[in-house]
């Protein structure tokens, strides 16, 4: 379900990521991380576009289980843009799944 809190979320998170596990870049980590939330342009190719009681997961086309698996395994790529990318996505469909009820 739709809330204000759940888009928050999707900024409060990676930067909470990036400053807790990579200060010495976190900076660049975050803004990363954050470009994940782009990951939700998938959603305008669903009829409605919008519908608040539609869970993300499953439904669209990056967020179901091939795209998330391959998310999964950028996080332990050697070069730190994919990681940081890697970790944001995965992160993104945590929360997204949390709202879901999964």
């Amino acid at each position: 379900m739709f809330s204000y809190l759940h888009i928050a979320l999707h900024f409060i998170v990676p930067v909470a990521i990036a400053w807790f596990f990579f200060r010495s870049d976190w900076k660049r980590a975050a803004l990363i991380m954050l470009a994940a939330n782009l990951v939700d342009l998938d959603h305008l190719w669903a009829d409605p576009i919008y519908d608040p009681n539609r869970c993300s997961i499953n439904t669209h086309p990056l967020h179901k289980m091939l795209p998330i698996s391959l998310f999964g395994a950028m996080m332990f790529l050697p070069w730190k843009p994919v990681r940081y990318l890697g970790i944001g996505l995965v992160a993104h469909m945590l929360l997204d799944a949390v709202d879901c009820g999964i």
